[in-house]
């Protein structure tokens, strides 16, 4: 893996070579970096077999760098804490000890918990690129939908609100799906983007629709 050829590098000819890495099986997301054009994370990308032509390996693109691979994720994780990206009940669970869940309802969440917040989806937003202080960015936004798509949670109306006071949020998604074509875990949060704005547009009445101009799949609406 790309991330064993640093690994190298860094141990036998440069010492003071920066970059993230923890687990080194695709879990925690660490080692997020752009290689040969596509944000991915070095554990998880096999080193070309083809070694006549070089690999190009450069930080997340529209991120500030502090130095060498690691750049500064403040901000991408101040839009993800802004989600509350946790479970919200108005009550303690029936038996006191947990909250339940059918099978059919936890399925719900397949292709929404796996994501390791490692930040290649965001860094490769145009709409993150242009409005980071505002956008939450896909991957705050795909966890916003596991918690409202999630049958425990009890504030999922507080959730949808939240996203859509204005346009800056949920809906400055246009839809352009780069961050499902950079998942290096293939997840699809142009989807569940798209579910929430389903959502959130059936709760509303056809009028305020229209007056609002919310956008859909890259189109306005009204």
């Amino acid at each position: 893996m790309v991330l064993d050829a640093l690994q190298k590098i860094k141990a036998e000819d440069d010492s003071s070579l920066s970059y993230r890495r923890s687990c080194r099986e695709g879990i925690c997301g660490s080692c997020s970096m752009n290689i040969d054009g596509t944000n991915t994370v070095a554990c998880l990308r096999p080193i070309d077999a083809d070694t006549s032509k070089p690999t190009t390996i450069t930080p997340l693109p529209h991120m500030f760098v502090i130095k060498d691979l690691v750049v500064d994720l403040t901000n991408f994780y101040q839009q993800y804490k802004l989600i509350e990206p946790w479970l919200k009940t108005k009550k303690p669970p029936k038996d006191g000890r947990e909250y339940r869940q059918s099978p059919s309802d936890r399925k719900k969440l397949d292709g929404l918990y796996e994501c390791i917040v490692c930040a290649c989806c965001t860094a490769y937003c145009p709409a993150y690129w242009w409005n980071p202080e505002e956008y939450p960015g896909p991957a705050a936004l795909l966890h916003a939908y596991r918690w409202i798509a999630d049958s425990r949670d009890e504030f999922t109306e507080q959730r949808l609100q939240a996203l859509t006071e204005d346009n800056t949020r949920l809906y400055r998604c246009r839809t352009i799906k780069n961050c499902t074509a950079n998942c290096p875990k293939s997840l699809n949060p142009a989807d569940a983007i798209s579910k929430m704005k389903t959502r959130h547009l059936l709760s509303q009445p056809v009028e305020r629709v229209e007056d609002q101009g919310y956008v859909v799949s890259g189109r306005p609406i009204g």
